[in-house]
């Protein structure tokens, strides 16, 4: 699996006209060789690819690294890369991904390619893993399954006086006892009046009766991960709370219906806003409607109406609209899916209808 996943980075390097890329982003380590380890470089040229790492993982490279060659180094990548004889060549010019490459690590390594030439290569990696393999979406399922299983045991504990963060910690034991290695991102709890907050990861408040609480977590399986988003009453919904969560629902539901290959990801967040905006809620959704999830927890495909990416079969995407109103509360729902040829597939089975515990 690796050879292949390297064969379609050279095919993107050689587009580009490179004779070389560096991975240095973990996930995309991971990605390309298997390598779970933190500290990890991956150099691919035309016919080699070269995994670097230092002496404490020279057994889990040795056991993990598949499709590359491994080299233990002593004193830093950017050292060790001075004597690599594939850098040594005048005009040879080498890619890497700007957005994971400190200022300071880039300027070691530009200095390590000698008579080479260092190039930021953003397109090279712009779609790596977008696309799943069966065994990928096999992951992801597992780590759907784990999360609608937690939310499920979740339910009993969503009473007045529980702080968002006990919670949240109760999720996250839960997770880890399921099978997830780690949150796939800092658990989102916000309660009440901080439920207007889409990233209001949880705090030290406490949930009181008639409020609003929204979920959004995800677990991480063999390195893949999952992301969902609920959002419950504690209590009996109010008829505006009814009316607010009925449009979000309306609107996810219509967005999962737009989905199939070969449909922009302008097109399936307009159907989700137009509902919301028809409402007169439109200034309320101010985040796109959904991403790409895989080995990390946002990539692409975006879907949002500055997207220019269109959906292929077995790309897996959010589709999470919702409805925020400062200073009283919001709704967010979220499903993880896969894209089909004629369609798509929800992976999640938590209910979606409004839950009055």
């Amino acid at each position: 699996m690796s050879t292949k996943r390297i064969n379609a980075l050279r095919k993107k390097m050689r587009e580009e006209n490179l004779d070389g890329l560096i991975v240095n982003n973990p996930a995309h380590v991971r990605y390309l060789s298997g390598y779970t380890g933190s500290s990890g470089l991956l150099v691919v040229t035309g016919n080699a690819a070269d995994f670097f790492t230092d002496f404490r993982y020279t057994d889990q490279a040795r056991k993990e690294v598949t499709g590359a060659k491994i080299h233990i180094i002593k004193f830093g990548f950017a050292t060790a890369l001075v004597d690599f004889p594939r850098f040594d060549v005048r005009n040879r010019k080498y890619g890497y991904d700007g957005e994971h490459l400190a200022v300071a690590e880039r300027n070691r390594l530009k200095k390590a390619l000698g008579k080479s030439v260092l190039l930021p290569a953003p397109d090279a990696f712009a779609e790596l893993g977008w696309v799943k393999d069966r065994d990928e979406i096999a992951e992801i399922t597992r780590a759907v399954k784990i999360t609608d299983t937690v939310f499920e045991r979740i339910l009993p504990l969503i009473v007045p006086g529980v702080r968002e963060s006990e919670l949240a910690a109760e999720m996250e034991y839960q997770m880890k006892m399921l099978g997830s290695k780690d949150p796939a991102f800092e658990t989102i709890i916000a309660s009440g009046y901080r439920s207007a907050m889409p990233h209001g990861v949880a705090s030290a408040k406490k949930v009181k009766k008639g409020e609003f609480v929204t979920f959004d977590f995800g677990a991480t399986v063999n390195g893949y991960v999952s992301d969902i988003t609920r959002t419950v009453v504690v209590g009996k919904a109010t008829t505006r709370q009814k009316k607010i969560y009925g449009i979000v629902l309306r609107a996810q539901k219509a967005g999962i219906r737009k989905i199939k290959a070969g449909v922009t990801g302008v097109a399936v967040d307009a159907v989700c806003r137009k509902i919301i905006t028809r409402a007169g809620y439109g200034k309320q959704f101010g985040h796109g409607t959904g991403h790409g999830i895989g080995f990390v927890v946002h990539h692409g495909p975006s879907l949002g109406p500055k997207s220019t990416d269109k959906l292929v079969a077995n790309n897996v995407i959010t589709v999470e609209p919702g409805i925020y109103i400062s200073g009283w509360g919001g709704v967010r729902i979220e499903d993880d899916v896969v894209v089909t040829r004629t369609g798509s597939r929800v992976l999640n089975k938590a209910p979606k209808n409004l839950l009055e515990l």
